[in-house]
C-alpha cells in the first residue's frame, strides 16, 4: 500500500508542474458502495475497485485531452465496489486515511470533485459520507469548492448538504444517465471556478419524510417520470446552478435513510422556491408511486409464466426478478431460495420449459465442474454461506454446459445443466444485466423461455428482450416489503410505514 502512496504522491506531483497561467487546481477522490444493513453480509477493503492517480480518469468517459486541458486535476484514490452488505470499519477507516494522506499531497485546492454513491453503511457509524467529507473538508480546507456526484438513492444527511458546495445526482432510474450526471457536477464546479464565481451564495436542503424501494420510484412510470422532469426546467431560473431530487435508501437503518431535495445557487428566492416546488411534488404524488411492473408471489410468478408460454408466446422470454437477494442493491447474492423452489417445482423437471437461472455463487461447485471438465457431470454445493436466513445451501448434480474464467467479478462462471434449467454458478458473486454475460456463456435469453434474474427493475438490455415480466417478493437482505424489515433508528414517522402520518415540513433550510 505504502509504494501505491508513493507512486500516486509522483502522478500528483508531475500533474502540478506546470508553467503556464496558473489553472485552478481540482481533486478527484470518492468511495461508493451501496451496502445494506438488513444483509448478514460484511464489505471489507479488498472487496473495492481501487484506482489510483491518473488511472481514476479511466472511470468517466468524458475525460478526453480538452477535457484534462480545462484545469490541473489532481486524481488520488477512488474506490468503488458492488453493493454488498455493512463495510467493517477497519476498511472504511484504511480507506480514508489514504484518501486523507493523498489529499495532503495535493494542497492547496481550488476544488475537489467527491464522487460517491451515497448509501454506504459503515459499522457503528449512522453517516459513514457525512463522516468522510467533514474529515475531507478539514483537509482542504474552508475555500475549496466541492462538488459533490451521488447516485439518487444515496442519502443526503445535514452534514453532507452542509460540506457540499456543490451537488448533484442522477435523474434517471434505471441509472441511464449516471455519467451524464457525473459530468455536470464537474461542469459546475469548472465553471464555479474558471468564471471566478466561486461558490453558490445559497444551498436549500429539505428532508422529505419519504421511503421507498427504487424499484417504486422508477423515472420510466408515473410519478417518478414526471416528478424527476420538473428538475431541468428549474435549473433554468435565473440563479439556479443546478437542484436534484434523491428517493433514498430503503434497505440502511440509520436517521439520514430519507428522501431529500436540494438546489443551489447565487439568487436565494429562486434556489428556495426550486427546492420546495420539487419537495411538496414529491410529498403530493407520495401515494401514487407503485412498483415499476406487477409484484407477486414466486409461485404466483411461475404460474403467470406458464400461462404466458401456453399460449404461444415463445419469440421472447418470460422474466421473473428474484428481488429479494439482488445483488446491485445489496444483498449477499446467495440466498438459495428461489432456485431451491424452481429445482423442487415438478414443472421445471426433464420436460419442462427452458429456464435459465442467473445467479448463485457456489464456489465448492465451480471447483468441481472446472475439475471434471465441459459435457461431464459435477456436483456441488452452491449458496447459504453469507445468507442462510430463509435456505441452506443446496447440493446441485448437472452436467456442465460452458465455463468461462476471468470476470472481474466472478472470478470464474460455470453453467450447470439440471433437466432443462441452465444455472449459473459463479466463484464470486456477479450481477447479470447484459446480454453478454450470458451469450458468453454459450446461453441466448433471448430464445430461453423464461429467465429469472437477481434484480429489481430491468436494467435496458434485459427490459428490450422481454415478452412479459414480474418481480417476485422474495426474502433477502433487500426485500421490498419493507414492512417486513425491523427498522429501529430511522426518523419516524415516515412513509408508507406511517401511512397517516401528517404533513411535514417542507420549507427550506437555507444553508448558507
Amino acid at each position: 500500500m505504502i509504494n501505491k502512496i508513493f507512486t500516486t504522491a509522483l502522478v500528483i506531483i508531475l500533474f502540478s508542474c506546470n508553467t503556464e497561467t496558473r489553472k485552478p487546481r481540482i481533486g478527484i477522490t470518492g468511495i461508493a458502495i451501496e451496502s445494506s444493513s438488513f444483509s448478514p453480509a460484511k464489505t471489507y477493503e479488498k472487496d473495492f475497485n481501487i484506482k489510483y492517480g491518473s488511472e481514476i480518469f479511466t472511470s468517466y468517459n468524458f475525460f478526453d485531452q480538452s477535457y484534462i486541458d480545462k484545469v490541473d486535476w489532481f486524481p488520488t484514490m477512488r474506490a468503488r465496489a458492488l453493493p454488498g452488505g455493512v463495510v467493517a470499519k477497519e476498511s472504511y477507516e484504511s480507506m480514508v486515511l489514504q484518501i486523507i494522506e493523498l489529499t495532503k499531497q495535493t494542497l492547496p485546492l481550488d476544488g475537489l470533485f467527491f464522487d460517491i454513491h451515497g448509501a454506504m453503511n459503515v459499522e457503528g457509524m449512522d453517516d459513514p459520507e457525512g463522516d468522510f467529507i467533514d474529515r475531507i473538508r478539514a483537509v482542504v480546507g474552508p475555500k475549496t469548492i466541492i462538488s459533490t456526484s451521488m447516485d439518487s438513492h444515496g442519502n443526503v444527511s445535514r452534514k453532507l448538504a452542509e460540506e457540499s458546495d456543490l451537488i448533484t445526482c442522477y435523474r434517471m432510474a434505471p441509472h441511464e444517465d449516471a455519467m451524464e450526471s457525473k459530468q455536470r457536477a464537474l461542469d459546475n464546479l469548472v465553471d464555479r471556478l474558471i468564471t471566478g464565481k466561486g461558490k453558490p451564495k445559497y444551498k436549500a436542503w429539505i428532508p422529505v419524510p419519504i421511503l421507498l424501494p427504487g424499484e417504486q420510484t422508477s423515472t420510466r412510470v408515473e410519478p417518478g417520470k414526471s416528478l424527476y422532469a420538473k428538475i431541468d426546467p428549474l435549473t433554468k431560473s435565473k440563479g439556479v446552478i443546478d437542484a436534484a431530487v434523491w428517493v433514498g435508501y430503503a434497505w440502511g437503518d440509520a436517521p439520514r435513510n430519507h428522501a431529500a431535495v436540494m438546489a443551489y445557487g447565487d439568487n436565494r428566492k429562486q434556489v428556495k422556491e426550486a427546492a420546495e416546488t420539487l419537495a411538496n411534488h414529491f410529498w403530493d404524488v407520495r401515494n401514487e408511486f407503485d412498483f415499476v411492473a406487477p409484484t407477486t408471489t414466486l409461485y404466483e410468478a411461475f404460474d403467470r409464466a406458464f400461462n404466458y408460454l401456453n399460449k404461444g408466446k415463445k419469440s421472447k422470454p418470460f422474466i421473473i426478478s428474484d428481488m429479494g437477494d439482488n445483488p446491485t442493491a445489496g444483498g449477499a447474492g446467495d440466498v438459495t431460495w428461489t432456485l431451491n423452489e424452481i429445482l423442487n417445482n415438478t414443472r421445471f423437471k426433464k420436460n419442462g420449459p427452458e429456464l435459465i437461472y442467473a445467479s448463485v455463487p457456489g464456489p465448492d461447485l465451480v471447483t468441481k465442474a472446472l475439475e471434471a471438465g465441459i459435457g461431464n457431470v459435477a456436483e456441488g454445493y452452491v449458496g447459504g454461506i453469507v445468507d442462510n436466513r430463509y435456505s441452506p445451501p443446496i447440493k446441485l448434480k448437472g452436467t456442465v454446459h460452458s465455463i468461462k474464467r476471468g470476470d472481474y467479478n466472478a472470478e470464474v462462471e460455470v453453467v450447470i445443466k439440471i433437466d432443462n434449467n441452465y444455472v449459473i454458478v459463479t466463484y464470486k458473486r456477479k450481477p447479470y444485466h447484459y446480454l453478454k454475460d450470458f451469450t458468453d456463456l454459450n446461453l441466448n435469453p433471448i430464445l430461453s423461455d423464461i429467465l429469472v434474474v437477481k434484480i429489481g427493475y430491468l436494467v435496458p438490455q434485459l427490459y428490450d428482450i422481454r415478452g412479459d415480466w414480474v418481480m417476485a417478493l422474495t426474502p433477502g437482505g433487500v426485500d421490498q416489503d419493507l414492512f417486513r424489515l425491523d427498522y429501529k433508528k430511522i426518523k419516524r414517522p415516515m412513509f408508507p410505514l406511517d401511512k397517516d402520518m401528517a404533513d411535514p415540513d417542507l420549507s427550506a433550510r437555507i444553508l448558507n
